[in-house]
């Protein structure tokens, strides 16, 4: 099988802070599983659905595309996969939406084998009482959908606005401005949205809302995006580049779903003080470091040796990913006191622009290809998710238009039946060689 292949080297992540958050969420899932079990109201969200709510209402929840990488990162999505096809499902369903829909099929998720060890990951996630996503896509809401009724949960869906302007500088304005951003109209079905959303989560669980809580919530993650908005330039700044994506996706994807805490915003600044001691002192997370790599995409979660093939013999260090720079450009949200709602609608609505449209997506790539002093592009567009397609015709042509050399290729960021580790490295080394060091000759 392909996840078995030899060829996979192992990882190396070298922060400190990379191993304390994963520590950190074992240990929060554990606690999080005894609430359910407890009784407590469990909820299972999209991405984009806003958990600032949820986090100031204290529901206990889980963020779908971070399960999703869990499950992608124990190889655990073969099995499950295996059992959607036998439940008669289509076999190239989205991996993001579609693993806790497979896992949910799964009639040993919760037992232990002979040793007490789990079987699923983590222990396997406990039953929701409910599931929400956004009507982003045709087939997400279904999945959630059929994904709550395995659980015996209450599905919720939000509505999804589209833009009708497209600013190519959105990230210079979107914390102070987004009312120019943003069209009114846009902002106020959002903040309506939020308040059903609050009615529907009083009358499920019992808790009542509270503004202040959220503001002091949204002020965290203000604070939190700042820290990472520092590490993003600072790692931008220094030639040799102190770590690699190998660290900081780890340590901000899994920050970013505990954000609106106090532990997320110290570990924030915990991270740049230690890229920031690294930087001072020096040190090259790839001594020979040559040409400087940017990964589009989501991160190849059950592979993420992956990342670091090219180092020692190309010198070739991927140094740029979304998980960073979406954090220090698209969550701060300033003057959250005036309105707490409204601050929080402004953020959260642009999500899927950010990410899933041009020109938003692909001006700010480049903005930020060109502020990190890429040298080539590796650009990973998932071969079953439409929302994620996101365009990549246009991002491709603003990158190779402005001199920019560009590698697209398709595969799975959890579902590792089709990933040949052998044959996708041997991809990438062509790309450096016959497009990155011949082009600068």
């Amino acid at each position: 099988m392909a996840e078995e292949q030899k060829s996979k080297s192992k990882v190396v992540k070298k922060l400190k802070a990379t191993a304390a958050v994963s520590a950190y969420q074992k240990e929060w899932f554990a606690g999080l599983a005894d609430r359910v079990k407890a009784g407590e109201d469990f909820a299972y969200l999209n991405a984009d659905v806003p958990m600032e709510i949820f986090r100031a209402m204290d529901i206990p929840f889980v963020v779908n595309q971070w399960w999703a990488a869990i499950c992608g990162a124990k190889r655990m999505t073969a099995k499950y996969y295996g059992l959607l096809n036998k439940a008669g499902y289509r076999d190239d369903l989205c991996s993001y939406c579609a693993t806790a829909l497979a896992e949910s099929l799964d009639p040993d998720d919760h037992a232990v084998d002979e040793n007490g060890k789990p079987l699923g990951p983590w222990g396997g996630l406990p039953h929701p009482t409910i599931a929400i996503t956004r009507l982003t896509c045709d087939c997400q809401s279904k999945i959630f959908e059929l994904f709550a009724k395995n659980h015996g949960a209450s599905f919720y869906a939000m509505e999804n606005t589209q833009p009708r302007k497209a600013p190519l500088n959105w990230y210079e304005i979107v914390e102070d401005n987004w009312e120019d951003l943003y069209d009114t109209d846009r902002l106020d079905a959002a903040v309506e949205e939020l308040k059903e959303l609050i009615r529907f989560l009083e009358e499920k669980t019992g808790r009542m809302f509270d503004e202040n809580k959220l503001i002091e919530v949204m002020n965290l993650i203000n604070e939190q995006e700042m820290w990472y908005k520092k590490t993003r330039d600072l790692i931008a700044e220094c030639s040799p580049v102190p770590v690699t994506v190998v660290d900081t996706i780890n340590a901000v994807m899994q920050a970013q779903w505990q954000r609106g805490t106090r532990w997320a915003a110290d570990h924030a600044k915990s991270l740049y003080e230690e890229i920031k001691a690294l930087a001072d002192a020096g040190e090259a997370a790839v001594p020979n470091e040559k040409y400087r790599l940017m990964w589009i995409g989501r991160g190849i979660w059950h592979d993420f040796g992956f990342y670091q093939r090219f180092e020692q013999k190309y010198g070739a260090v991927f140094m740029w990913s979304m998980y960073l720079a979406m954090g220090a450009d698209s969550y701060i949200r300033n003057h959250v006191e005036e309105d707490p709602l409204r601050a929080l609608a402004a953020r959260y609505i642009g999500m899927e622009d950010f990410l899933h449209m041009p020109p938003w997506n692909s001006s700010w790539f480049l903005q930020q290809a060109r502020q990190n002093k890429i040298d080539g592009v590796v650009y990973m567009v998932p071969e079953n998710c439409m929302q994620a397609v996101e365009g990549s015709y246009f991002i491709k042509k603003t990158l190779e238009d402005a001199g920019l050399p560009v590698l697209e290729f398709k595969a799975d960021p959890v579902d590792a039946r089709k990933w040949n580790a052998d044959s996708m490295t041997t991809l990438v080394e062509d790309f450096i060689e016959n497009r990155i060091i011949k082009g600068e000759k």
